[in-house]
């Protein structure tokens, strides 16, 4: 009788193997011909690539109003719909971003999203806690006097963890160094409360210093980007993005 009984079971297992190998076969093939969902063509902006002469004739103020109304429709969550493989087409053989932002590495900070900026629109530098070294400097430098960009724009964040990190006396490794670029913030923030990481007040307020820091420190340490600045060829802004929301706030300088 043992025999009959894993006879029965085999068949059994067989039956089963064939029909879940025939439903996947099924699944498989529903999705390959399901069509893919695609925006409508009219609702798909393929922003024109800037030339030399278009970028030239943008003013600094032109690419700051930009950049609010960008972000405005992030906040609305109505980003522009783009057609990304066309803009890379078009933006191969040359480049004339209006602006270099520098940002933090910051994951939950994505540049070109929260401004709604296409490709070969922005240049973007990204450091934890967006300070400026001469790498960074030599990268606003080719922007800005190389490339014709119109503006430099210092983006900091709430809840910055290289921040808090900063106001921790954190050592370690290689960011022990990092961090040590950030600290001028502490120092020039004029706060009476707890000055701990566990303030979110006091975290944004030496965020906002760290942004003006480091704006004063492109003004020192470049007499190239200084000069374009005094004959108004760029401006230097700083702006602070706002996780909660979703908004940046622009500084005034």
């Amino acid at each position: 009788m043992k025999t009959p009984i894993k006879l029965f079971m085999l068949m059994s297992m067989t039956v089963c193997m064939i029909a879940c190998n025939d439903q996947a076969k099924k699944t498989e093939t529903e999705s390959i011909e399901t069509p893919l969902t695609k925006i409508p063509e009219e609702n798909v902006l393929v922003e024109k690539v800037l030339t030399a002469e278009e970028q030239a004739e943008l003013t600094p103020d032109q690419v700051i109003k930009l950049f609010k109304e960008g972000n405005q429709r992030f906040v609305n969550n109505d980003l522009t719909a783009r057609d990304h493989s066309a803009q890379v087409r078009k933006s191969t053989k040359a480049q004339f971003p209006k602006a270099i932002v520098l940002s933090c590495v910051d994951s939950r900070v994505p540049v070109e999203d929260v401004l709604d900026r296409g490709i070969g629109d922005i240049f973007v530098a990204r450091v934890a806690g967006n300070f400026v070294n001469e790498d960074i400097l030599g990268s606003m430098e080719f922007a800005c006097k190389v490339s014709g960009s119109k503006l430099i724009l210092v983006m900091g964040h709430e809840y910055c963890g290289a921040v808090k990190a900063a106001i921790d006396d954190v050592k370690l490794g290689n960011i022990t160094n990092m961090l040590a670029k950030i600290r001028p913030a502490i120092e020039m923030t004029d706060y009476t409360g707890d000055r701990s990481s566990g303030n979110p007040e006091f975290v944004h307020l030496v965020c906002k210093s760290n942004v003006k820091n480091n704006i004063s420190q492109i003004r020192e340490r470049s007499p190239i980007l200084k000069e374009m600045q005094d004959k108004g060829e760029i401006k230097i802004l700083g702006a602070v993005y706002d996780m909660d929301t979703g908004k940046i706030a622009f500084l005034e300088n």
